[in-house]
């Protein structure tokens, strides 16, 4: 099994949909290509900000299908669309998802178990799902914050990375300690953290963190990618781009996954404004105003 990803920036893709709320694949393309234009390592598809949970199961499949092929040749594509509640359509959603040859698929974290059960509990409903997908898959966690925010601790980590089956963690945390001592563990292990948080990202990454994994690269991409790469070499850039990464990244609070769509069109790539999750009213015109201006700050920087 190759279980390693590329260091660097894996953007959760967002779903354009058409007119009459069909997945729009000629959108999906472009957006690819703007992710390879900017430097991405690779794509984080089927997940939250892909709208997963307002997905049934063929249009979930259909999305991956279709973002492997866009990708084909020029990104890795990891996938979840990791959704259901019950461990036999958990399983079968999954092996899914694997058959079509991801570089990883990635389990939702709340999935496995209810907030008011023990870790105990969420390892052991863990070790059951797995052991019903290909012992050859990359696997990774994805702390997603809906319905509800399943963090791993360090303990839980410790037993997770024995497995040896995981590659790969989104972090959703947003606090530079519990991540710095997420990574204390997992050093060595092969199990990667990536940061989903743009205000904790350049102490995550002097701390070990693999790279970014969050909805602003959604936005401008291309900065993100220069912050994993550069922070080391040029610490002083790196600050500078921090600063402002970290306040522009508040802009995910408006009407998100829509604030990326109408973003995304001001870099031209072909989106409608049509989202499945949040209502097109709360989308308002000052909010435009907003991402035009962010928008023209983010051009300044490239």
């Amino acid at each position: 099994m190759n279980n390693t990803l590329a260091n660097g920036v894996w953007p959760t893709a967002v779903t354009p949909f058409d007119a009459d709320n069909r997945i729009d694949v000629q959108a999906l393309n472009s957006l690819v290509n703007f992710y390879y234009d900017a430097g991405v390592a690779g794509i984080f598809g089927v997940c939250q900000s892909s709208e997963m949970f307002y997905l049934n199961r063929n249009e979930r499949e259909y999305l991956a299908q279709e973002t492997m092929r866009a990708a084909d040749g020029k990104l890795p594509v990891i996938l979840s669309g990791h959704v259901s509640d019950n461990p036999a359509s958990q399983a079968d959603e999954l092996k899914a998802m694997a058959s079509l040859g991801p570089k990883a698929v990635v389990l939702v974290t709340n999935r496995l178990a209810a907030t008011d059960e023990s870790d105990n509990v969420w390892f052991e409903n863990l070790r059951r799902l797995i052991d019903h997908l290909p012992e050859d898959m990359l696997l990774g966690f994805y702390e997603c914050p809906y319905p509800y925010k399943r963090l791993l601790s360090p303990e839980l980590l410790i037993r997770c990375a024995a497995l040896g089956r995981f590659g790969f963690l989104k972090d959703t945390c947003c606090n530079a300690l519990q991540i710095r001592a997420k990574l204390d563990v997992l050093r060595g292990t092969g199990l990667k953290l990536f940061n989903a948080n743009a205000a904790t990202l350049l102490v995550s990454l002097r701390d070990g963190a693999a790279g970014y994994s969050g909805v602003m690269a959604n936005f401008h991409p291309a900065l993100y990618v220069r912050l994993c790469r550069d922070w080391s070499r040029d610490p002083e850039g790196a600050g500078r781009l921090m600063d402002f990464l970290g306040p522009a990244s508040v802009i995910e609070c408006r009407s998100y996954p829509t604030s990326a769509k109408y973003h995304l069109s001001l870099d031209e790539v072909p989106f409608g404004l049509t989202t499945r999750s949040m209502d097109p009213d709360d989308f308002l015109s000052f909010h435009r105003l907003e991402l035009e201006q962010l928008h023209r700050l983010a051009r300044r920087l490239n």
